[in-house]
């Protein structure tokens, strides 16, 4: 019996993410009326955001029509507009939660939230019965289904009607037990730039992953985008760029510069808000022109010096138009490969005495930490947004930083000269402008329980490993 006059509500179920809605019903002698589907104020109540592309009703005629239990590639909100039913959800995902069972009857008052992978069987328990269901991805014939029997003795699903009572297909009556059935495995990551500095990085903290090199996924080749199997998918992390920073500042360089970072990465937003996934983007602290007295912000405005800096700003300002994203803004970055610690480093072996930039300040970002914190944000799943990450630490600069490897391997930190960006460059054409502030304002990541390690300790452990 329809229930009038309750608030809107949404209460959790033993299957994980499996979510029952009860919903306010408002009727009088003349029939009710109802909100069956309020995206403001479900999401507000705590319901995913399901972004419904296709609305589909099933009609049943007579009592104990029984639809088969199906898991299928897409999220379902479940709603009854006439009638009653009997639900019957069972968990086919890979994972501990597989084979968990929940039933419960619905009427006009009630809804049911399904994630991808749970499957779902209705039975009819009031004759003329429909119900109306929104997913999240159009119906397609090569679609992956898991299914499960009806009559499965572990599931053990008390059906109201008894099955050899009720009316049901064929086909139906056909699927396997639970003991046979192929659990439906959860969307991927996909992983582009995987063999740069972060890739590498981001391969020891997400082996289950897909990677994928410049070779495999051209970016700049719109063809990609077209016929790339995006609904494996439910997150792309963009670990690819153009980061020449001086060649930007070329003829040739400033054209492939605004291709990859920019042009490219249209392509892939567009990709990633029509397919609902979520971006991850690595952005830079050359958006901002290091004037600033303080720690930039995630909010501050952007101030690019050169070509390279306008690409990342311009980049950040296409992600942040895909629904789910997460910018992550960092600096100085260090990893496997060529870069600057590993410079120097050489040159202390060779006995070369160096002259490196001391009025330029930052703190280094060693990647296990910058790939750790990107695995955080996907686990723990903040608000979307920006979020600064580079290792803690004192501000330093480029100088004491090369001092600090020169006598971590048993060399004399004064072999460094430090000097000005100004003096350093001078009579060097094609250089970009560097920021002279690179630091970066931790608070905003650090509040969501990820704490980096400071740079001087994975400075250490870089040379001891």
């Amino acid at each position: 019996m329809i229930e009038f006059g309750k608030s809107l509500g949404i209460q959790e179920t033993s299957i994980p993410g499996l979510l029952i809605l009860d919903l306010p019903v408002h009727g009088d002698s003349r029939g009710w009326f109802k909100e069956n589907w309020q995206r403001e104020k479900m999401l507000a109540a705590g319901l995913p955001d399901l972004g419904p592309v296709q609305n589909n009703i099933s009609f049943n005629d007579e009592v104990g029509t029984t639809r088969g239990i199906h898991a299928e590639p897409w999220d379902k909100y479940v709603s009854v507009a006439t009638g009653k039913i009997f639900g019957a959800w069972v968990d086919l995902r890979e994972g501990v939660s597989f084979g968990k069972v929940f039933t419960a009857e619905l009427d006009a008052s009630k809804a049911i939230f399904v994630p991808r992978g749970v499957a779902n069987s209705y039975q009819t328990l009031e004759a003329d019965t429909a119900y109306v269901y929104l997913v999240n991805d159009h119906w397609s014939p090569t679609a992956e289904y898991t299914f499960l029997n009806l009559a499965d003795e572990t599931a053990a699903i008390k059906w109201p009607i008894p099955l050899e009572n009720a009316l049901l297909s064929e086909k139906d009556q056909a699927h396997p037990r639970l003991k046979d059935v192929v659990p439906m495995k959860a969307k991927k990551t996909l992983v582009l730039g995987a063999n740069g500095q972060l890739g590498l990085a981001l391969r020891k903290v997400m082996p289950e992953a897909d990677f994928v090199t410049r070779s495999e996924f051209d970016v700049t080749d719109e063809a990609v985008y077209n016929n790339f199997p995006w609904k494996q998918y439910s997150t792309v992390i963009n670990a690819s760029a153009y980061t020449s920073v001086d060649n930007a500042e070329t003829h040739e360089g400033r054209f492939d510069a605004w291709m990859t970072n920019v042009t490219a990465l249209g392509r892939l937003a567009r990709a990633c808000s029509v397919h609902r996934l979520t971006l991850v983007h690595i952005s830079s602290d050359y958006v901002f022109d290091g004037t600033s007295s303080i720690p930039y912000p995630e909010d501050a405005s952007f101030s690019p010096l050169g070509v390279y800096g306008q690409t990342k700003a311009a980049a950040d300002v296409i992600v942040a138009t895909v629904p789910q994203h997460y910018i992550v803004r960092t600096s100085w970055v260090i990893g496997e490969g060529n870069n600057f610690v590993r410079t120097m480093a050489s040159l202390a072996e060779r006995g070369i005495k160096p002259s490196v930039v001391n009025d330029q300040i930052g703190r280094l970002t060693f990647t296990q930490d910058l790939a750790a914190g990107i695995q955080h944000l996907l686990c723990t799943k903040p608000a979307f947004g920006t979020y600064n990450l580079s290792n803690e630490g004192n501000a330093t600069s480029w100088a004491d930083i090369a001092s600090e490897v020169f006598e971590l391997l048993g060399h004399s930190p004064t072999d460094i000269t430090g000097v000005t960006t100004e003096d350093y460059f001078a009579g060097k054409e094609g250089i970009a402008p560097r920021p002279l502030n690179s630091m970066l304002d931790l608070s905003k990541i650090t509040r969501t329980g990820f704490s980096p390690a400071s740079w001087q300790e994975r400075l250490q452990q870089y040379f001891s490993n």
